[in-house]
């Protein structure tokens, strides 16, 4: 095993533990987390797990059940959940100098440098801040690699006398392999389910057998990224660490519909709404947009009505970043591929052939007070909405009667990003 040692910290039950720390009420309670306009299940309480409701399930078929068991469905409360995760990272942050942001709710923390302690304690304290400071449960695995970082959370996740914590570099390899061989290859980062059945056929079905397959052997028939994976499963590090997340290629803001749409008149204050938001993310992670694709479709599961898809890209005459000069190309692409007479599911846009602000081209047209006065009014406009609240200050265009908006039924309040919807604290 290498010197290194990273720890991935995640959340458990990110979604739901979300909408417990609000409503202790909800604590051992069945609780499931809805899709966008409550159509499937996206996160599962323990106890839901138990009553054998899969992840993606639809909501609708579960109708019966959850009135059986007393089942209590939410919304997705995006906006709640994103704050608690800023809050979770910043917390994690003082653990380590070294932090990579993986995902909503976990993170990898190198503590390579860390070698005068007992991880374990360590991981135990990381689990007990969290839980005092922010309210969620989390557990801890740590292993030589991001990979076996991964699995040893598996396993403080799955098996209780580990208590949250899971310590790869400190166990016996006999133990080690023990539990590898008990967990399936398809728990493997970066195994998916057509990769583990070819796995599979060749005889490799845990973790172990990947662990021990021949390098060589595993090239010749996934390649490279699966040769890395068994190299990290040996503890030879071969994913570093991202500390500053890379800039998207691209970037898409996309929703489906509460309700079918027909007008043109609501598809453009749909794609008015979607435009700002993937502008907003474009600013934040300072790029410009050289073109953008706009699109349109009918419910591709409604057979027996009209179906209608279509999509078109429009370049830019320059890229760039503000709201205004989107919003106005995607109107011009959404007016040439709109046909009246269907009805609307979905529309969506995708930011393309983006690159550094850094590197904006210049031209013997360019007006730099033009620019300036774009740059300042944009800037402006995020300060006062990161300040304020999303779409303080937005475009009139977006519209004030947004019947496309998504259906959510079963939202919860948002406790900490809005003063009218703080939590109240009682007295007893």
């Amino acid at each position: 095993m290498s010197s290194q040692a990273i720890a991935l910290v995640d959340c458990n039950n990110f979604y739901v533990s979300c909408e417990r720390l609000f409503q202790p009420w909800l604590e051992n309670r069945p609780v499931v987390v809805l899709s966008n306009n409550d159509g499937c299940v996206v996160a599962r309480s323990q106890e839901v797990r138990a009553l054998g409701v899969k992840m993606a399930a639809p909501w609708f078929q579960l109708k019966a059940l959850a009135r059986q068991h007393g089942i209590i469905a939410f919304s997705s409360n995006y906006t709640l959940y994103a704050d608690i995760s800023n809050r979770v990272m910043n917390v994690l942050a003082s653990f380590s100098p070294q932090q990579e942001i993986y995902s909503i709710d976990e993170c990898f923390l190198d503590l390579s440098g860390f070698k005068h302690i007992q991880f374990s304690d360590y991981g135990q304290r990381i689990r007990a801040t969290i839980k005092q400071w922010i309210g969620l449960p989390v557990c801890v695995g740590i292993g030589a690699s991001k990979t076996l970082a991964k699995l040893a959370n598996h396993v403080a996740k799955k098996r209780p006398e580990y208590v949250g914590v899971c310590d790869f570099t400190n166990l016996p390899v006999a133990v080690r392999e023990t539990l590898l061989a008990q967990i399936d290859v398809r728990e493997v980062w970066g195994v998916g389910a057509r990769t583990a059945e070819h796995l599979s056929r060749m005889g490799i079905v845990s973790a172990l057998d990947l662990q021990r397959a021949a390098p060589k052997i595993i090239r010749a028939q996934f390649g490279v990224v699966l040769e890395r994976t068994v190299a990290e499963l040996n503890g030879e590090a071969c994913l570093a660490l991202e500390m500053i997340t890379p800039p998207r290629q691209q970037i898409m803001v996309s929703r489906s519909f509460g309700s079918a749409v027909y007008t043109l008149e609501s598809l453009q204050q749909a794609m008015t709404a979607y435009v700002t938001r993937a502008a907003e993310k474009l600013r934040r992670q300072a790029s410009l947009a050289g073109a953008l694709q706009v699109f349109i479709r009918t419910s591709p599961f409604k057979t027996d009505a009209a179906q209608y898809q279509r999509g078109l890209v429009v370049p830019l005459a320059s890229p760039t970043e503000d709201t205004r000069q989107l919003v106005s190309a995607a109107q011009a692409g959404l007016q040439q591929i709109y046909r009246p007479g269907f009805a609307y599911q979905k529309v969506g846009v995708v930011l393309t052939g983006l690159i550094p602000m850094a590197q904006r081209p210049r031209t013997l047209f360019d007006d730099p007070v033009a620019q300036a006065r774009s740059n300042a009014l944009m800037s402006t406009v995020d300060s006062i909405n990161a300040k304020m609240g999303s779409h303080s200050v937005r475009l009139l265009g977006e519209g004030w009667d947004k019947n496309w908006r998504m259906r959510r039924e079963r939202v919860s309040q948002h406790y900490t990003t809005q003063l009218d919807e703080i939590a109240i604290v009682h007295a007893q």
